[in-house]
């Protein structure tokens, strides 16, 4: 089964307080799941990641083989294809664990796209910022 899930993670300064949303949907566009999260104090890049990661963890869950990550963070998409070295010691043991979970399905992709094209999960993030503790 393929999965689409839209992820994004912001932080409130950086580092600051930090979210994480998912939006896991079917090729056709229908949603399956959403996630609203708050992480604690992150940076930027490090709730991309989470987000990633709690999206595998969620789509796996689901019962998908296949999956296309779609995030608004063009370096963690290209750090997850290779094209890009991580180099921050903070993001290496994230970025280790999101393609050890890539590799539990049978084929996967990540693209980067604009933020406007990556909304609901941009939404979720600021949901859960803006919750109350």
């Amino acid at each position: 089964m393929q999965l689409v899930l839209r992820v994004d993670g912001g932080a409130r300064g950086n580092p600051g307080p930090a979210a994480i949303g998912v939006v896991i949907s079917a090729p056709s566009g229908e949603v399956l799941d959403e996630l609203a999260e708050a992480i604690g104090v992150a940076t930027n890049n490090v709730a991309e990641y989470r987000a990633v990661l709690r999206g595998l963890e969620r789509a796996r869950a689901l019962g998908a083989t296949e999956v296309e990550i779609v995030n608004d963070s063009e370096l963690v998409a290209r750090q997850l294809t290779g094209a890009y070295k991580v180099k921050h010691p903070a993001m290496k043991p994230l970025h280790a664990a999101a393609i050890t979970a890539l590799r539990g399905f049978e084929n996967w992709r990540v693209r980067s796209v604009p933020r406007a094209q990556n909304a609901r999960a941009d939404e979720l993030v600021n949901q859960a910022l803006d919750a109350p503790a």
